[in-house]
């Protein structure tokens, strides 16, 4: 596969070098050759918990506003759950974009924009 911008080859990577910068540490020697981050656990657990967190951060956020001044819990403690909740969709979402990047990089894939 060949970019038709640069004209450079698209090789896939091997994950021993997916790093952005390669390897960052040099083996010890204790670790398996073989060894591999576990990117298709990281991309279950982002796609399970972006819609979760991502629905929660939404039922917190009306809880809160439906909620009056009397109520418990208040309506801070429901706005911060709220924003923890949209906080770690977000990381969840940015986890996801990272591991289908990575993933597409080994595989020798291409994005649909480029």
């Amino acid at each position: 596969m060949s970019d038709n911008n640069t004209g450079r080859r698209n090789e896939p990577v091997p994950r021993v070098s997916s790093g952005t910068i390669g390897r960052r540490f040099p083996r010890s020697g204790t670790e398996p050759i073989t060894a591999q981050s576990p990117l298709g656990l990281r991309l279950i657990l982002s796609g399970v918990f972006l819609p979760l967190f991502g629905a929660a951060a939404w039922l917190f956020g009306v809880w809160a506003a439906d909620s009056g001044p009397a109520d418990s819990p208040g309506r801070g403690v429901l706005i911060a759950v709220a924003a923890l909740c949209a906080a770690l969709a977000l990381l969840a979402a940015v986890d996801l974009v990272v591991v289908l990047r990575r993933l597409r990089r080994e595989r020798g894939f291409r994005s649909a924009t480029r």
